[in-house]
């Protein structure tokens, strides 16, 4: 099979198109604005109204456009900043400002995913997963998922509060008993599942960004996080919170608590 020069091939009508567009939504139109219809716009820049619509697709991907049935397409604010640091030493909901902005939804004692388990480095087996979101600025933002075994909340009482949001805080609750060691996190673009894609108001496959971490305490994994944050409308930011992991598609490279 031959192969073909990257710089051979001539750019797609389509991305010109969504540079072009970027240009003028940053010098003529402010936010919130209503852009012209689809009619207008491919008139104005001579192009087919199908090769608008994937430039303006593009961008509404990018969170550059957000389509409002009944209102049309406006221009998006800039993305939120979400500070996803943490120190160095502590769990999940341990900061009162962490605690206020995730909300719990459910808990439920149920069998991991097999790449959960890889990561908790433990055999088939059912673990107590809490669902919780994070609201900011009045918004979901992210949905996550936060996979305990049973060995990490040996304390964890049924009877108290055998569901729901009470029972995420209870096992929230456990945890923060432990002596946490450190924790590693990575950070990868993915597509967003029916259930992440539903709390965060997105079609399934919408782009997301995945932010895992593992919590290790006696040497061991006790805890693994998967957080699934809105990338339209979400700039992460990490603070001095320490590395950034880089991964391939076939996983980490490197894992280190910090």
């Amino acid at each position: 099979m031959g192969t073909t020069r990257l710089e051979t091939v001539p750019e797609p009508k389509y991305w010109h198109l969504r540079n072009v567009l970027a240009e003028a939504l940053d010098t003529e139109f402010a936010v919130g604005e209503i852009l012209p219809n689809e009619r207008e716009l491919a008139a104005r820049f001579g192009v087919a109204r199908a090769t608008l619509r994937q430039a303006l697709e593009q961008l509404e991907l990018e969170g550059r456009l957000q389509r409002r049935r009944g209102v049309g397409t406006t221009v998006a604010p800039p993305r939120v900043g979400v500070d996803v640091s943490t120190p160095r030493h502590e769990w999940p909901g341990d900061d009162q400002d962490d605690a206020a902005s995730w909300r719990p939804r459910d808990c439920v004692l149920a069998p991991a995913p097999a790449a959960v388990l890889r990561l908790l480095e433990t055999g088939p087996a059912e673990v107590h997963t809490v669902r919780r979101v994070r609201i900011t600025h009045g918004q979901t933002v992210a949905a996550e998922l936060i996979y305990v075994p049973d060995a990490s909340v040996p304390e964890l009482s049924a009877i108290d509060a055998p569901s729901g949001p009470a029972r995420a805080r209870s096992v929230l609750r456990e945890l923060q008993r432990l002596g946490l060691d450190g924790q590693d996190r990575a950070v990868e673009l993915g597509s967003a599942r029916a259930d992440d894609a539903k709390e965060l108001d997105r079609l399934p496959g919408a782009p997301v960004l995945v932010v895992t971490t593992r919590y290790v305490v006696a040497g061991r994994v006790a805890a693994v996080s998967v957080a699934t944050y809105r990338a339209d409308t979400c700039r992460l930011t990490f603070g001095d919170s320490g590395d950034l992991e880089i991964s391939d598609r076939d996983g980490p490279q490197e894992r280190r608590a910090s």
